[in-house]
């Protein structure tokens, strides 16, 4: 840790192998008929438009920090955190979460080097610093007000311990400098994104 581009993908679950099969097919692709691509490696995309205007609204979704604001929010009953003795400084899984508009402005840049005649390019997506979950937990708590019940239960397979992201590349190649590297403008945002959902979903 941190992870570059470098790192030999070993993926431990359906998901990865998805997203390495696609890298895989681009190369090949590329090879044969002289494809031009950027592959952007997304860490773990969180927050909403800063100015509200959208943001996460599946349903269902399994992500932490919008499963965290629904259950602030009094929109779930509470929530869980899947295993706590994973080697990390508070047992729980450590990501490294990247606000989604940092992310738009990677797929902007990303294509405006492709569209000037640039290489094809893989770059990580993320800060290169790493939250827990309860550290998340307690941050969603904290820009919140509002405190909820976490139970703690036993590890899912398939989640890695660490995964934070060496991101020297896209930000030395293609000039990107995140504008909402804090964990506490993420959560904010996507709380204030929440309550704007909800507040739309309860119209007749």
């Amino acid at each position: 840790m941190p992870i570059d581009e470098t790192t030999p993908p070993a993926p431990v679950s359906p998901y990865g192998w998805s997203k390495l099969m696609t890298e895989v097919m681009l190369r090949d692709t590329a090879a044969a008929h002289g494809l031009r691509y950027a592959v952007l490696r997304y860490f773990n995309v969180a927050g909403a438009d800063p100015q509200g205007r959208t943001g996460q609204s599946t349903k269902d979704a399994t992500h932490l920090i919008k499963i965290a604001s629904q259950a602030a929010h009094g929109l779930r009953a509470g929530m869980s955190v899947f295993g706590t003795d994973y080697p990390t400084p508070d047992g729980t899984c450590l990501r490294d979460y990247i606000h989604v508009s940092d992310l738009i402005e990677a797929h902007v840049l990303a294509l405006a080097h492709l569209m000037g005649g640039g290489e094809s390019l893989t770059a990580n997506c993320g800060y290169g610093e790493g939250y827990s979950v309860l550290e998340v937990i307690d941050a969603v708590k904290r820009v919140s007000g509002a405190d909820f019940p976490v139970e703690i239960t036993g590890r899912r397979a398939g989640d890695p311990a660490s995964l934070v992201a060496d991101s020297s590349r896209i930000r030395d190649l293609l000039g990107w400098t995140p504008q909402y590297q804090d964990l506490d403008a993420i959560v904010g945002h996507a709380l204030a994104w929440e309550a704007a959902l909800q507040k739309r979903n309860s119209r007749p």
